[in-house]
């Protein structure tokens, strides 16, 4: 979603907790994760695969949130894409009007602050100098487009969305923004072996060299 210099991230801010700790990766989050990698980076088929083990496994609301927000990721075709699937393969036609919609600028900058900085924590304030240098509107759409709009959806909790954005970013090879999304995920309430779970998902989806340099960069993260 984003690009920034993390190799000068040390600014201080204020982390806001999240509302899910996560210390097992069950399977209903593992099928989360994996849809929410063939949503970014799979096949057709591998993606209708990952959809339909979405509809036995995972609440509709919690599948509706990820193709939501992997238009963030991926970019509207794959949005577009699994969401014409999931229609197809689930049967559930879609809510005539969308509740949990966060209307107002205001109401989506106050969240996307508050999501943001709890995703990048200590590294929050340098975050928004970086992006502002690229160009003052980036900043401005990713709080309140990303941060406010999508990611601060009240049906799915924080940490597994953050979970999902690692997964999306492993598959699409966003080093960068895997690395800011692996804090991330422990930030929003995942533990490290969450963590390692979720990459392990998406490892057979990836050449060996990315598995190793992913795997590598997650000891990095962690201080290994």
């Amino acid at each position: 979603m984003h690009d920034f210099h993390y190799e000068c991230m040390h600014s201080m801010t204020t982390m806001v907790p999240s509302d899910v700790t996560l210390t097992t990766l069950d399977d209903e989050t593992a099928a989360l994760v994996y849809l929410a990698a063939m949503l970014a980076g799979g096949s057709e088929s591998e993606t209708r695969v990952a959809l339909t083990r979405a509809h036995q496994q995972i609440r509709a609301s919690w599948v509706d949130e990820v193709i939501l927000q992997t238009y963030l990721f991926a970019g509207f075709p794959r949005a577009l894409n699994g969401a014409r699937e999931w229609r197809r393969i689930s049967g559930r036609v879609a809510p005539t009007i969308d509740t949990h919609a966060i209307d107002t600028a205001a109401e989506r900058l106050a969240k996307g602050e508050v999501t943001c900085a709890t995703v990048y924590g200590r590294f929050y304030e340098q975050l928004r100098v970086n992006i502002r240098e690229l160009h003052p509107a980036l900043d401005q759409w990713m709080i309140e487009e990303g941060y406010g709009k999508v990611l601060s959806r009240a049906p799915l909790d924080l940490a597994r969305r953050e979970l999902c954005i690692v997964a999306s970013c492993a598959i699409a090879r966003q080093d960068r923004q895997l690395h800011s999304h692996l804090h991330g995920a422990l930030h929003a309430g995942a533990s490290a072996d969450v963590v390692t779970a979720t990459l392990d998902v998406v490892g057979p989806f990836l050449a060996p060299d990315d598995v190793r340099r992913y795997h590598g960069l997650w000891a990095r993260v962690q201080g290994k």
